[in-house]
């Protein structure tokens, strides 16, 4: 394992394992020492890649804001509605649950790192996409409180779903078979009820 290493893939190792991490432990449970030594490194082998402990959390958050606009991308490019891209949103969250934590965890990120916020800005975009799509159609007078309430209520069902709240207050039984992007479509349809 330490050859491939050698070949360019320790970035990606430390980043896998970061996430691995982060999804068990929080984004504090780990340190570039002991990355290193689960992945059977040099304590220093990963400062070749990142400087610090925040360097990997920025890498981390930034790899999350790719795959969040790549998926919001190809959703709007195959013609998904805005609603859907609420879903989707959802679903990232719950397919990503350390990078999405990252991501939106401020205080942990250096927020002068351009690679960071190139993701970010692409990321968000597309999250306006919708609204800047309705907006130009005459469906939104407020592109402003649209785009702040759509993302509120997606996010929102998104973190409580990952915290566990919505099991704790025992509302997802309430919702036919308690499937969490069926209960962010229900909602925003509530929100949005005309749109795809």
């Amino acid at each position: 394992m330490a050859d491939a290493y050698h070949h360019g893939n320790l970035r990606q190792a430390v980043l896998e394992r970061a996430v691995a991490v982060i999804a068990t432990d929080g984004p504090t449970g780990f340190s570039l020492r002991s990355l290193a030594a689960d992945l059977g490194v040099s304590h220093t082998a990963p400062l070749h890649h990142f400087r610090s402990r925040e360097g990997v959390l920025n890498a981390v958050a930034a790899e999350g804001f790719r795959l969040l606009s790549d998926k919001l991308t190809t959703l709007r490019e195959a013609g998904a509605g805005f609603l859907e891209a609420g879903v989707a949103y959802v679903e990232f969250a719950l397919d990503h649950p350390a990078h999405f934590q990252v991501m939106f965890t401020p205080t942990l990120l250096d927020e002068n790192d351009p690679d960071l916020a190139a993701a970010r800005e692409a990321s968000f975009r597309e999250l306006r996409a919708g609204v800047d799509q309705m907006s130009d159609e005459g469906r939104v007078e407020d592109a402003a409180t649209a785009i702040v309430a759509s993302w509120s209520l997606v996010h929102g069902i998104a973190t409580l779903a990952l915290t566990g709240n919505l099991d704790k207050a025992e509302l997802r039984p309430l919702i036919a078979r308690g499937d969490i992007l069926a209960i962010a479509r229900r909602s925003a349809a509530m929100l949005y009820p005309d749109q795809p």
